[in-house]
């Protein structure tokens, strides 16, 4: 089977958090939220390669922070960029010439499974491009600048994209030099895709695989956490 790579995003500043520390290093659990991510990754027989991409000035403090957990599939810490996609584009350039598929996660979505994992995989390998989705539960409102709204799309066509998302090298690659050449940015991978007319093909997500963006997010996570552990100790007995 094609190599399959990991790029872990990890670059953002998370001032919607309000901490003095970014998002993806504070705790879940006693560890930061950002390592969960990575020992997923390490766990998975599904990845081969993992490139960690961290804002341009923490690249010291994470590898000393990482140092400890023997991470073997992390093969480059990178500087990301001022933008998502610029992040992405960075990690791009990181990986094994021998990679043939990208899987691109956010480091603080801490709780994807193994089985979303390699759902999103298979998904792609059979579609060139594929992400998680949940169904929204809300009604949603498409509303002009003055808040006024201009309709309601039926919420049984809407879904709520995760990560991790995967998708052909090839595919990827050209979709960010397009859009770089074009001055665009996106808020996720697919979206650069689609604009390029690639199919990409939905599969079943998780409530549970958040991102740890507020502390109302931080809260829940300790809440997931939590119970999982609970859960996992009623297995062992």
């Amino acid at each position: 089977m094609s190599r399959v790579a990991a790029i872990v995003l990890a670059a953002g500043r998370g001032t919607r958090m309000g901490s003095a520390v970014p998002k993806q290093y504070l705790a879940v659990g006693g560890r930061p939220v950002l390592l969960h991510s990575l020992q997923r990754l390490e766990e998975s027989p599904a990845v081969q390669d993992v490139i960690l991409v961290v804002g341009s000035g923490e690249l010291d403090r994470v590898r000393e922070m990482l140092a400890p957990y023997g991470l073997n599939k992390l093969r480059q810490i990178v500087p990301g960029g001022e933008e998502r996609s610029h992040s992405v584009y960075q990690g791009l350039k990181a990986l094994p010439e021998d990679c043939a598929w990208v899987v691109v996660h956010d480091g603080v979505r801490p709780f994807f499974t193994p089985a979303l994992l390699e759902r999103v995989i298979a998904a792609a390998q059979s579609h060139g491009a594929a992400v998680p989705g949940v169904p929204v539960k809300d009604t949603i409102k498409v509303c002009d600048e003055r808040g006024l709204v201009i309709h309601t799309p039926p919420r049984s066509s809407l879904w709520a994209v995760q990560t991790p998302q995967a998708f052909r090298r090839d595919w990827l690659a050209e979709a960010h030099e397009k859009a770089r050449q074009q001055g665009i940015t996106a808020t996720d991978d697919a979206g650069l895709l689609e604009r390029l007319g690639r199919p990409v093909q939905v599969v079943e997500g998780e409530y549970t695989n958040i991102k740890i963006t507020t502390p109302e997010d931080l809260a829940l996570a300790a809440w997931i956490w939590e119970r999982r552990q609970a859960d996992a100790g009623r297995f062992r007995l």
